[in-house]
Order: C-alpha cells, then structure tokens, then sequence
C-alpha cells in the first residue's frame, strides 16, 4: 500500500473533482475512482448526475460567494469547463433583503458583474417580460444577475471523469458496502458487494446521502465514527417540461428563474431551460426517509433501489414540482407539460456548509461530501481545495467552516433541513 495511494469512493463533482485535482497534481500518485454506475451511464442516482444545474454566486454567505466566483471564472474560461457553461443570467425573487445583502457582497469582494437589485415594476421587464406574472407577493427588490447561468450537468459530469481517466485515474465500477479497518481502527480501505478489497493509504468518502448508512454499516459499534446530527440524506424533486416550438423563444433562451415563495414550503423553487429545449423545475419541499438500522439507530437513507427510486415520484411531490411554474411564470406557464419526475438525494448539513475534513476519529479516513443542494456549482475548484486539505494546506477559514467536528446550530430556520417523511408523503 503506497504512502500515495488515494481511494475515493463516489463520483458525483465532489469526488470527480477531487480525483481530477489530484492527478494533475500529483501524476505519480495511484488514484482509484469508485462508484456503483459507469461515469457513462444513462442515468445515475448521484445528485450530480442531472440535466442541468444553477451556475451562479449569490451567496449572503461571503466566503461561498467568494469561492463561487472563482469556480465560475474556471466555467466561464477554462477549455475543459466551458463548453458546458451557459451564460442565461439569474433571476431572484425573495420577500427578504437578500438582493442587497448579495449585491453588498459583490462590492465587498470588488466583483465586476452585471448585477441589479430592482424595484418589482422595472425588474418585470427584465428578459422581455418573461416573468411578469410571477408571485411577488412581500416583494420589494428583485435580483438580477445577467453574468450568471447553468451548466450542462451530466454532460460536464461525464466529460471530466473521462479526462481524469485519461490522465491516470483508476474508475470502478462497484457497489461500497463497508470499509475495512486494522487493529488499531485505523481505516485501510473498502469491501465492495461482491466482496473484492481494495487498499490505500488515504479513503476518501464523496459519498452524499449514502454516507450515513456507509458509516453505519462499516463499524456499527464505533458511535465516534458515525455521521449523527452532522449530515442527513435529503430528497428533492425536480422534472422536465418539453416546449413547444412556440415556447422555444421565450423559454429556451431565458434565465435561471428562482423563487422563496410560498416561505411555508420550504427552500426555493425555481426553473431553467436544458441542452434539450426542455425546462426543468424542482420543488421547495425537502424530505427525509428514515428506516431503523441493523446498528439499531434510526438513519434516513435513500431508498435502497439500485436506482434510488429515483423515478417513482409521489403525485403530491408532482405537484409540489408544478407549484414552481405557477410561482415563477404565472399564466404565461399554462401551456407548459411536464414529462418526466425524478428524486434528487443529496446530504444536507444544519449549517449547509460542506464536510472537507478529515475524520477526526479515524486515522487515513477523508469526507468530502455534503452539497446540501447548492454544491454542484463549485465542481471545477472543489478537488483543489480537497487537495488542499488532504495536504494540510487548507486556509483556516476553511477548515474550520467545514470540519467533521464543528459546532451543529440549530435547524428551526434552516429551510433546506428536511421537515417531513417520504413515507407519508407517499401515502398522502
């Protein structure tokens, strides 16, 4: 077992960028890529795989601002990133002071975008009136972020895990079920389902809403290796509404929509166009899906269908999906149909800030993971400061801001925290 040998375990962006940082920085190092589908598959059950993702750095939070603009310098610039990047603009409708706190952001870190913070009357104007009939209901300001947009996600998924493969990266396909430790509980490595081992000196979890089950199966005794309150497996809703050639103007060539109405529902719900004159939406409401353990906890993990279930959507979830294009497009929305459901699992942290850090009960074990839903923007800059932190180089902001033992606030107004069960929503 090599002093560099790397296992990273899930190939969403958190652990794709990883290998890919990795390789380029260290070309002699054995980097090894796990995960349960093929980079190439048609469909996968990580949240990374989709049909398109917000690109954008409105963040309240400074520092996720500041690290969301490098990532959409690379998107915007770099060879390998910008083919997938489309440049649509945002458009942010929040009953909250968020447009200003954002726009204070951008001058504090001397960004130079297109950015408005408008008054509801001028800001429906905005890209030809596309969203005059939109819900502004407690609306004052309206964000308008015209050097913002989304990005093809499976595609941009599949084409930098096919370059890390091409510089020297190792992908396997198999299912992880547990990791293996040694006499002192030191992590040495995996054992996949079809019970092969495999060894290095560093394992690295990417694992998103498995990685409570996967903690739990590996060492179900082991209470300071386990996942607690840190994280839990969420799931959201998004579909696709195919457009009418009529629609292929107005709705193709539009912005990112996004809305935090009605706030009794949840997180944001909002739409943008895909590569496949579709327009996709997602839902505000967020759930869990808890099932007692063997280890005899009670975990929320994603269904345990090889695909996750992904397309088995409840008809409340549907309409919980159809609710944004009322919010966002009002009537100008009625002729849309919508023609595929899926479920979306991610982790979600009580702060939603990610988990780069080294486990702090287990000797060579790595989490990198926890999107909570807002990650897969970062993709081309994660595996930097992954590496970074593997490194022991991380700034310390950093490493504080997304270390394994933090502080765990509360969740009572953390709108992204999943608040109901996909049990009873099925049965509502």
């Amino acid at each position: 077992m090599a002093s560099d040998s790397y296992i990273i375990v899930g190939a969403g962006v958190f652990g794709t960028s990883t290998a890919y940082h990795l390789i380029n920085k260290h070309p002699q190092a054995q980097v090894t890529l796990i995960d349960r589908d093929a980079y190439d598959a048609p469909a996968r059950v990580a949240a990374s795989w989709d049909w398109n993702k917000v690109v954008r750095a409105d963040y309240v939070d400074i520092k996720y601002c500041e690290l969301a603009l490098e990532a959409k310098e690379v998107w915007a610039k770099d060879a390998l990133w910008k083919p997938f990047y489309h440049e649509s603009g945002v458009y942010w409708i929040s009953p909250t002071n968020f447009a200003q706190k954002v726009a204070d952001n951008f001058k504090k870190l001397g960004a130079e975008f297109e950015l408005y913070v408008l008054p509801v009357d001028e800001a429906r104007k905005q890209f030809d009136g596309l969203f005059n009939d939109a819900d502004y209901t407690g609306v004052k300001e309206v964000l308008v972020n015209k050097s913002s947009g989304w990005g093809a996600a499976k595609d941009a998924l599949q084409k930098v895990t096919k370059t890390a493969v091409g510089l020297g990266v190792r992908y396997v396909v198999a299912e992880v079920t547990a990791l293996q430790f040694d006499g002192a509980g030191d992590c040495t490595g995996i054992t996949t389902a079809k019970g092969d081992s495999l060894l290095a000196s560093h394992i690295i979890l990417s694992t998103g809403a498995y990685t409570p089950m996967l903690l739990a199966n590996s060492a179900p005794d082991r209470e300071d290796l386990q996942a607690g309150g840190r994280m839990i497996a969420t799931g959201t809703t998004e579909a696709t509404a195919r457009l009418d050639p009529s629609d292929l103007t107005r709705f193709a060539q539009g912005p990112v929509g996004i809305s935090t109405l009605p706030q009794d529902r949840g997180a944001s719900n909002g739409s943008l166009p895909t590569v496949d004159n579709c327009m996709k939406f997602w839902g505000q409401t967020m759930y869990k899906n808890t099932h007692p353990h063997s280890s005899g906890r009670n975990i929320s993990m994603p269904p345990k269908d090889p695909d996750y279930a992904m397309w088995h959507v409840p008809e409340l979830l549907k309409e919980d999906v159809r609710l944004a294009n009322t919010q966002i497009f009002g009537h100008m929305g009625e002729g849309l149909t919508f023609d595929q459901y899926r479920i979306c699992w991610d982790a979600v942290t009580p702060s939603e800030d990610f988990i780069i850090s080294p486990h702090s009960a287990c000797n060579n074990l790595f989490v990198a993971t926890c999107g909570s839903f807002h990650g897969w923007k970062f993709f081309p800059i994660l595996g930097k400061y992954i590496v970074q932190m593997l490194e022991g180089t991380l700034d310390q902001e950093l490493v504080k801001k997304w270390a394994w033992a933090r502080h765990l606030p509360d969740t009572d107004n953390n709108g992204v925290w999943p608040r109901k069960e996909l049990a009873d929503l099925k049965s509502t």
